[in-house]
């Protein structure tokens, strides 16, 4: 079982995540991103793992490839991938977001694409609107449930109930 989750910047997908992996009580291995705030600005992003670690990924005073305004280090997100493998064995991976900052790094889709033809289940994200040939196959080939302001309080039951039909944990 694979299911993608995508919405509007800002309606609740990674708030759908996080309340899931809540239910869930740690029967997960994945992140989900988190805005980082200054002032009541976002300067950037950080990853924050299922195992409690939490590390800087963009951020506007960051150098090297750039994603609008925010310097990604590629680093940490190739770190915790290695990390994810490491606990992945069938569990449920939890991957917020295949987003444009994730896909500038190579060995981060291998990975997915890794993961995707694995029997490993996912449960992820998307952005809802991308070219980048990795959501567009992702599109094509799995589920892609739509976060609304109407369904997102209800989407963590949701993905619960097909995880449970499954039998996955």
């Amino acid at each position: 079982m694979k299911i993608f989750l995508t919405g509007k910047p800002g309606v609740g997908k990674t708030t759908a995540i996080t309340n899931l992996l809540r239910l869930l009580n740690e029967k997960a291995v994945g992140f989900y991103t988190k805005e980082i705030r200054e002032e009541g600005k976002r300067v950037g992003f950080k990853l924050v793992t299922t195992w409690g670690e939490e590390f800087v990924f963009a951020h506007i005073s960051f150098d090297g490839p750039r994603v609008s305004k925010y310097g990604v280090n590629l680093e940490v997100l190739e770190s915790v991938i290695s990390r994810i493998n490491a606990l992945s064995s069938n569990r449920l991976v939890v991957i917020d977001e295949i987003g444009k900052m994730e896909t500038l790094s190579g060995n981060f889709v291998r990975w997915v694409n890794r993961i995707l033809s694995s029997p490993s289940p996912v449960i992820g994200t998307i952005p809802i609107r991308s070219k980048h040939p990795l959501v567009e196959k992702i599109r094509r080939k799995y589920p892609v449930w739509e976060v609304t302001p109407v369904n997102r309080d209800a989407m963590p039951f949701r993905i619960l109930d097909a995880i449970n039909k499954e039998a996955l944990i």
